[in-house]
């Protein structure tokens, strides 16, 4: 799938962009842009593709085809560009624990050549909140804390562009929105950040989202215009017990058109009108409390969609 040419603005640019490891295809004919100022999401499973995009970008690999353009250019063969232009968190960015939140932010400092780097630090634990705890050993800090204290590394050079690897696996909720606010005023900044992650819920956040699965671009668009080009209606269904008013959906439409969340389920019809005759056979079939009601589709209803329509597609 194409994502069209990249915009004058763009940051970032892959085109037709290819990388195997051995006999996988970890990133299959990839084309998309990012453009200055944006947050730019890249939502998929795992084995998606996600990390070797991001590491492509950071020029950290090599494509075995097409190109990659940060800033005008190639961050794998123009390092130097790479090094400034990019604040890279990955998802095992190590800190080191037997030094204090400073020093962590020194040492960073250090191997970026950033001198008088006191003023940027203090700034930096300050937008984080870790200001009251910079004495504090690394390893005597909270997942969350730990990771706004990599973010203040990552950033301490000032590069214009954020790349996020899956910075919130792992991390309690309350510390995911604290997580996030924090990035939406880093954006308001200036800043232009790239988030790969699994949770679609965080996708939304996103002002365009690239959704990929096994190397492949499924959709690339704002959050609120690939729920709205969904084809069809979705339809959100409660009654108990739950597995069995899945079972009997799946059985009525389609395995592929009936997925569970929580104790609720999302049923993808062509007509909203079918609610009746699906609460109907619910009902029949011995399911309590059936009702349903039409919803907008999630991410995970757009995703699920696209990969099955893609699916179809190379059948044929």
């Amino acid at each position: 799938m194409s994502a069209g040419p990249a915009p004058a603005d763009a940051i970032v640019a892959l085109d037709d962009v290819h990388k195997a490891f051995g006999r996988v295809q970890a990133v299959s004919g990839l084309t998309l842009a990012v453009r200055r100022g944006e947050m730019f999401g890249v939502i998929g499973p795992d084995g998606a593709g996600k990390t070797t995009t991001l590491r492509l970008v950071c020029g950290l690999l090599g494509p075995d085809a097409g190109t990659v353009r940060v800033a005008g250019a190639d961050p794998f063969r123009a390092h130097h560009v790479a090094t400034a232009s990019i604040g890279y968190l990955s998802q095992r960015f190590s800190l080191y624990g037997d030094l204090s939140i400073d020093e962590n932010i020194a040492f960073f400092a250090t191997i970026h050549g950033v001198a008088q780097y006191e003023a940027r630090r203090t700034r930096l634990l300050t937008l984080t909140g870790l200001l009251p705890f910079r004495d504090r050993l690394a390893d005597r800090l909270s997942g969350g804390m730990k990771q706004k204290l990599a973010l203040a590394c990552t950033l301490v050079h000032e590069p214009p562009l954020l790349v996020l690897d899956e910075p919130t696996t792992g991390v309690d909720p309350v510390s995911r929105r604290e997580f996030w606010k924090l990035l939406a005023e880093f954006l308001g900044l200036g800043l232009t950040i790239i988030v790969a992650t699994p949770y679609l819920d965080e996708a939304e956040r996103c002002a365009r989202v690239a959704l990929v699965h096994e190397g492949r671009l499924l959709a690339l668009d704002t959050p609120a215009a690939l729920q709205g080009a969904m084809r069809g209606a979705m339809l959100e269904i409660v009654g108990t017990p739950v597995r069995l008013a899945v079972q009997v959906l799946r059985e009525a439409i389609g395995a592929e058109r009936v997925q569970l969340f929580g104790d609720r389920v999302h049923a993808h019809v062509h007509e909203a009108a079918e609610a009746r005759a699906l609460v109907g056979r619910l009902v029949q079939a011995g399911v309590g409390d059936a009702a349903a009601r039409p919803v907008v589709p999630s991410l995970e209803d757009v995703f699920i969609d696209r990969l099955a329509t893609a699916r179809q597609e190379v059948r044929r």
